[in-house]
């Protein structure tokens, strides 16, 4: 009897290597053939969307669609039972994701009316959140999320700055050009600034007086010195993010409690639940 709890924790143990880790050939394996199938999963969506396509190859595309769909589920609920607070993985961001990829192959069996069938076909739509299992893949996704955590601060006094100068240089193009050159008030003048600043120039007004285009010609400018600002302060986060992590980063390990990646190889604790992370 003593020896069943050891042959189910042994099995979730192997699972959850496999799945949430990737330090291991097997879970490489598995990373590689779940990265395959979202891909796949995804150029069915856009090709089911194409009229001739879906005519000629519905079949082809509906049975792909609910092979994909099953795989997804079992992947779901084997990240489910591998943890030891499977709430944890539920909730997360990746669990409603995997949750939504899957869920509207099952929804659509309950639409067979005709009366549904634009039901149904916004519910296909949400098949695409399956794009955002990809972001799994992406390791330097976390260090760009704490760059852009750490930067928030400065690029909120950026955009607040931005502002500013819009507002006074939108006042200013209102005296200059005034409505009958098209800057009918300031909020309409303000709003030709941001585009004007952020190079989109829709051309729906321009400045039609000498000075009018030469500031017109200064705001270009500064526009294009703009666009670096967000850019630089973002990279030089990153920059010490990485310096930080290079340290000691972790090698594909992941908390068997919680499913959240281990960032460091002298971690004896999980960041996120607290667990252990050397007790099998």
């Amino acid at each position: 009897m003593s020896h069943q709890p050891n042959l189910s924790t042994n099995w979730k143990k192997k699972i959850h290597e496999v799945i949430y880790g990737t330090h291991t050939p097997a879970g490489k394996l598995f990373d590689i053939i779940l990265l395959i199938v979202i891909v796949y999963s995804i150029i069915i969506v856009m090709l089911e969307s194409v009229p001739w396509i879906d005519k000629n190859y519905h079949t082809f595309l509906n049975i792909s669609e609910w092979i994909v769909t099953v795989l997804f589920t079992l992947e779901y609920i084997l990240r489910i039972i591998s943890i030891r607070k499977p709430r944890t993985y539920v909730f997360s961001f990746f669990g409603i994701v995997d949750l939504l990829s899957t869920l509207p192959k099952y929804l659509s069996l309950l639409f067979v009316g005709s009366q549904y069938l634009t039901a149904f076909r916004a519910l296909r739509l949400l098949r695409v959140f399956r794009i955002l299992k990809l972001a799994r893949f992406v390791g330097a996704s976390n260090n760009l999320a704490r760059a852009l955590s750490a930067s928030k601060t400065k690029v909120l006094v950026f955009v607040f700055f931005i502002i500013v100068i819009s507002v006074l240089l939108g006042t200013v193009m209102y005296i200059v050009e005034g409505p009958e050159n098209g800057f009918n008030s300031i909020p309409h003048s303000v709003y030709w600034t941001i585009v004007t600043l952020t190079t989109v120039g829709y051309g729906d007004i321009s400045p039609q007086t000498a000075l009018g285009q030469f500031l017109a010609s200064l705001i270009m400018i500064i526009g294009y010195g703009i666009i670096a600002v967000p850019t630089g302060i973002v990279s030089a986060e990153y920059t010490s993010e990485m310096n930080r992590r290079n340290a000691g980063t972790d090698n594909g390990r992941a908390c068997r409690t919680c499913g959240t990646e281990v960032l460091r190889k002298d971690a004896d604790f999980c960041r996120i639940c607290g667990s252990n992370l050397n007790e099998d």
